[in-house]
């Protein structure tokens, strides 16, 4: 049920046409919560119909091509402010890659080494891009109460792409040991019977 709190936040932090908010979830909400574009578009028909935001008026022109671009209501604002309230359980992690090192204890690593080399150049480059995005948009001190609060949560992301970089790195120097080990198992052929 986040999604149309995540549009409600980028909306109230700008008002956007529907491409808008795409390409602002793409550049930063997408970060922790991704949506597509038919998902935004879908979501802000809903957001609309339940009164929690409004299309802007526009200029007398033809309407062909134009972009509608939303703002919220009171309504919205409301919701908005009484979920950021509300408790909310913690959601278990769902990640492909920890199950299949699970899978892999039962059926070989074949091929996984290089799936988590491959995952750690991908956290490796997501964890360059946020510390990019904190020096040109942080580097100065503090700022605004939004400033601080969107500084907390690019931290959030910097932080756990520090953990997963320690946990890949981990996962590969023990997968490589496995592998010399049934290497040399290999070599030495299977023990004696007593």
């Amino acid at each position: 049920m986040s999604l149309p709190h995540a549009i409600l936040t980028a909306l109230l932090e700008k008002p956007s046409s529907g491409l808008e908010l795409t390409r602002r979830f793409d550049k930063s909400i997408g970060y922790f919560w991704s949506a597509t574009h038919q998902q935004i578009y879908r979501e802000l028909g809903r957001l609309e119909e339940a009164g929690a935001i409004r299309a802007l008026p526009r200029p007398e022109q033809p309407t062909r091509g134009q972009k509608k671009e939303y703002e919220v209501l009171p309504a919205g604002r409301d919701e908005l402010a009484a979920w950021v309230g509300r408790i909310e359980d913690p959601k278990p992690i769902r990640d492909a890659l920890l199950l299949r090192l699970r899978a892999a204890g039962v059926v070989g690593t074949q091929g996984l080494e290089a799936e988590v080399r491959r995952h750690l150049e991908l956290h490796r480059a997501q964890s360059a891009e946020y510390r990019a995005i904190e020096e040109r948009d942080f580097g100065d001190g503090r700022g605004s109460e939004g400033d601080r609060l969107r500084h907390l949560v690019l931290r959030a992301g910097i932080d756990l792409e520090n953990f997963w970089l320690g946990w890949l790195e981990a996962a590969r120097a023990e997968l490589a040991d496995m592998g010399a080990d049934a290497a040399a198992d290999a070599r030495t052929g299977p023990e004696p019977a007593p």
